[in-house]
């Protein structure tokens, strides 16, 4: 992995704000009503508001964090 642009725990980073993203995509797709005429009022909890995209946001500013920060030069 010497010819790669970005490091090893670079690489981790983005990997982990990937996984972070999914996961919140994944939350915020929740369960579905069985019919589309009734209101489902499920559609507005704290899962779909909140916490999938504070997830979604947050792998976001780490992958760009991750490539944007400049490694420390070693001795």
């Amino acid at each position: 992995m010497s010819d790669f642009s970005l490091p090893q725990k670079s690489v981790k980073a983005i990997i982990a704000g990937l996984v972070l993203m999914v996961s919140g995509y994944i939350l915020l797709i929740g369960g579905s009503s069985d019919s589309t005429a009734v209101f489902n009022p499920a559609m507005f909890n704290v899962q779909r508001m909140v916490i999938s995209p504070l997830l979604m946001v947050l792998g976001i500013v780490i992958v760009i964090t991750a490539i944007i920060r400049k490694p420390k030069e070693e001795e």
